[in-house]
């Protein structure tokens, strides 16, 4: 149960980036609703799992999903580079992420 409440911290870390390239585009109170939400969920979704997982793993996982979902979203949305090169590093920091899961 807590890795995958460990998962969902990383998505809503990812929420929270969303909502800071939104509030570069409009500063509205939904910008910042996205941004200040998805990062207080995350960062309590982190806590409770480090409540079984061990802090650096739990870290380690959360700011993998975080920096390769931020990077997904770039591509897919913000029009970000799909280069092989970038695929190939964001596909080794996923592979970290799973062979801290695997050995944990």
């Amino acid at each position: 149960m807590a890795w995958l409440i460990l998962i969902l911290a990383g998505f809503c870390e990812v929420i929270g980036v969303a909502g800071i390239s939104r509030i570069n585009k409009q500063r509205d109170w939904k910008s910042f609703a996205l941004l200040f939400g998805g990062f207080i969920l995350s960062f309590l979704f982190l806590s409770i799992a480090m409540k079984s997982l061990s802090m650096g793993t739990a870290y380690a996982v959360w700011t993998g999903i975080g920096t390769v979902g931020s990077a997904l979203l770039g591509m897919l949305f913000y029009g970000e580079s799909r280069e092989w090169k970038r695929i190939l590093f964001i596909a080794m920091v996923l592979s970290a992420a799973v062979g801290l899961k695997l050995i944990s």
